[in-house]
């Protein structure tokens, strides 16, 4: 048995913190301090401290499972991937390529995830494969894109933090959700700068800021553009830069400057003396941020809340500079590279768009098809979902637990039940494989070795550090498997680093190049950070279409954000890891001013519903839960659901702390013990969204969907509250 200490990454979330794993002879794992390792230099939460009980036999699945006469009872891996095999060509012949889904996950490693879009398009034909990646930051990619060109969590690493002058913290509670990061923004103020959290609740992030903002939920486009208005109404833009790094000003100038500080007042409840301050506080310093995180993106107009907040840094002259810029804190372990090669509803690997004909045919090539056979762009996460036992009727799904993390989830819960077959690969059984035909035990973390892209675009390599117990099988293996069974022989290998060299080819030249990275030169550098073209490009460039291969990552995708080191031949490039300083990822170099109004969230409260519901994480939970609630000492520190009231909304319904509270929403109904505080607006209830039953938070969210993103409306919605009598 191993007993040296294997260096490796955390699985939660994409802070992807370095930690130590050694097995002891009792067969459990001892995490230890990684101090090399520059995001958490050592530091863990207690997820991360916790992560291995999860490898513990008696917690994970160890073996196939079949249902039987409605039960799910123990089988062989053969007559499981027969099973699979023979439900998902079932449909297919029955109802056509698209009968069949596919459902991934941002906690799939990038040749989990690479592995995964090219089954469903090589091997199934369907155009309907999405991941709950969607759920994340999908809001903040579609802004970053239209903006930049370009959509990478953070453009800088976050070793630029503490460096800034001034950051505004947009909807993130990261002392609870990525607690390591915390000392980043603690050494900004040590340094004499200055934090600014903007959020409903007075968090325990909120407690370290400077300012603390608390808008009505649903409000931060119209804090956006007040806070622009005021940049222009105090002659604080920086024209200079507008003029020579942007396009679009007019037009965003003037829908800003529809936007006056008390009207904006009204809407936010953020009164105009705070929104003042916020800009002297802003602009002032020579160098400035803004992060954002799932609170202004988790809304039907999140890709333009979030694009007024990239607005207000282009008029400012914060992005594209030393130690400023927009970013986007990304929440999924491998949030960032689980939406670049592959298993979201409408990308190729390389983060290239499936309907670009030069893409196809470039990453055709490199799979060995024809161009022709790849479908086009499906479904979008929700709508898949939606869509179950309807039009889709077979779903693969892989890493995700949608009867909990889904809005509306009562409804994707019935959804899930009507579906023909639905198979599922996970490391334990959630309450999504509950409902399954057939549910494959695989690899997880410290039993697999794999890359993650982390929320700075840096690439990682988790390694294997123990072994798997009997019954276990990696998805490669799952996929390799399947493919065969359904007539492709080749093309899907089992070795991670086998198809982390083909992501390579596949990558490159597209805006998330990896084709200059490999497994030796991220042990070596502790991470390499995207776009990192190769000297010399493997295979097809696609240069002769000017869109797909290298040519266009020099151009629009690529070459401005490489600025730091010159590429030159025979020397391997550098990675970025600041981008845009020379010019932005557009064709003519400049970044876009997106023109943006106020609007109302999608459900707005009434008489019948009078209070707004926003939901969001605790610190000893991770997403759905389906890991974290099976670790004792998470357990104990956080047991249960909760709703979070004002004294004043508690008083009028006659609650006292740790009552049973029911909230009601047009879509459901949950129930909860009251945790009633000061800290939260008396118009809003807080609910955390990791358990299932009676206090799932997301029986209640609203799946009105943003029209660029697609991304659902989970952090607002109408609801009633109830008293539960005995």
């Amino acid at each position: 048995m191993q007993t040296t200490a294997t260096p490796t990454h955390c699985p939660y979330c994409a802070l992807q913190c370095g930690m130590n794993l050694t097995p002891a002879p009792d067969g459990t794992v001892e995490v230890s301090e990684r101090t090399d390792f520059p995001v958490n230099r050592g530091a863990l939460c207690g997820k991360g401290r916790t992560a291995p009980a999860v490898l513990a036999s008696h917690v994970r699945l160890t073996s196939p499972l079949v249902r039987e006469g409605g039960a799910l009872v123990p089988a062989s891996w053969e007559e499981a991937l027969d099973r699979i095999a023979e439900g998902l060509r079932r449909t297919r012949a029955e109802y056509g390529p698209d009968g069949v889904g596919v459902f991934g996950g941002g906690g799939l490693t990038n040749e989990k995830a690479y592995t995964l879009g090219k089954f469903a398009r090589v091997v199934l034909g369907t155009s309907q494969i999405d991941y709950n990646g969607r759920f994340c930051m999908s809001s903040a990619a579609a802004a970053g894109i239209k903006a930049f060109g370009l959509d990478r969590g953070l453009p800088f690493p976050l070793e630029d933090i503490p460096k800034t002058g001034c950051v505004i913290l947009v909807g993130s509670n990261l002392a609870e959700t990525m607690p390591p990061s915390l000392r980043f923004f603690n050494e900004l103020r040590e340094n004499g700068g200055t934090l600014i959290v903007i959020d409903p609740r007075r968090t325990k992030t909120a407690e370290q800021a400077d300012l603390h903002l608390a808008p009505r939920p649903g409000t931060d486009l119209a804090l956006a553009l007040g806070l622009l208005h005021l940049v222009i109404a105090e002659g604080r833009v920086d024209e200079e830069y507008v003029r020579e790094r942007t396009v679009g000003w007019e037009d965003a100038r003037a829908a800003a400057m529809a936007h006056w500080p008390e009207y904006v007042e009204r809407i936010t409840g953020v009164s105009v003396p705070e929104l003042r301050e916020t800009v002297r506080m802003f602009c002032e310093p020579e160098s400035a941020m803004v992060l954002t995180a799932r609170g202004p993106e988790q809304q039907s107009k999140g890709t333009d809340t979030v694009g007024a907040w990239i607005n207000l840094c282009l008029a400012t002259g914060r992005a594209g500079r030393p130690l400023s810029g927009y970013g986007c804190l990304t929440g999924q372990g491998n949030g960032q590279g689980g939406r670049e090669h592959g298993q979201k509803a409408d990308q190729l690997p390389g983060y290239r768009k499936l309907d670009d004909p030069a893409a196809r045919r470039y990453v055709a090539e490199v799979w060995g098809v024809d161009p022709d056979s790849l479908p086009g762009p499906g479904r979008s996460a929700y709508e898949l979902l939606d869509a179950l036992g309807t039009d889709i009727k077979s779903l693969l799904l892989m890493a995700s637990n949608p009867v909990v993390s889904a809005p509306r989830a009562a409804h994707v819960e019935e959804r899930i039940k009507s579906l023909d077959f639905l198979a599922v690969c996970d490391v334990v059984l959630s309450e999504t494989a509950a409902l399954a035909d057939v549910v494959l035990p695989v690899t997880q973390w410290a039993e697999e070795t794999g890359t993650t892209t982390n929320l700075e675009g840096r690439v990682l390599l988790r390694r294997r550090a123990v072994t798997p117990p009997d019954g276990v099988r990696s998805d490669l293996e799952v996929m390799h498997e399947l493919a065969a069974r359904l007539g492709v022989e080749k093309g899907f290998p089992t070795d991670p680093e086998e198809v982390f060299e083909e992501l390579r080819r596949a990558s490159a030249g597209g805006p998330a190049d990896y084709s200059g990275i490999t497994y030796r030169r991220i042990v070596e550098e502790n991470g390499v950070f995207w776009p990192c073209p190769a000297v010399e490009p493997e295979g097809p460039t696609g240069a002769e279409d000017g869109a797909g291969g290298p040519a266009a990552q020099r151009g629009a995708a690529g070459r401005p954000a490489s600025t730091e080191t010159e590429e030159t031949v025979g020397v391997a490039h550098p990675g970025t890891p600041r981008l845009f300083l020379d010019r932005f990822a557009t064709p003519d170099g400049r970044a876009r001013f997106v023109p943006v109004s106020h609007r109302a969230i999608a459900e707005e409260p009434d008489d019948e519903y009078p209070v707004l519901l926003t939901t969001g994480r605790v610190v000893a939970q991770y997403q759905s839960g389906a890991q974290t609630r099976r670790v004792a000492e998470l357990n104990a520190a956080a047991p249960g659901p909760f709703v979070e009231l004002h004294p004043r909304l508690a008083a009028r319904l006659g609650a006292a702390e740790g009552d049973p509270v029911a909230v009601v929403s047009r879509r459901g109904r949950a129930v909860a013990p009251a945790r009633i505080t000061s800290t939260i607006r008396p118009d809003t209830v807080f609910m955390p969204f990791h358990w299932p039953g009676e206090g799932r938070a997301n029986s209640l969210t609203n799946p009105a969907l943003d029209p660029t993103s697609r991304m659902p409306e989970f952090k607002a919605c109408a609801v009633r509250l109830e008293a539960v009598r005995p």
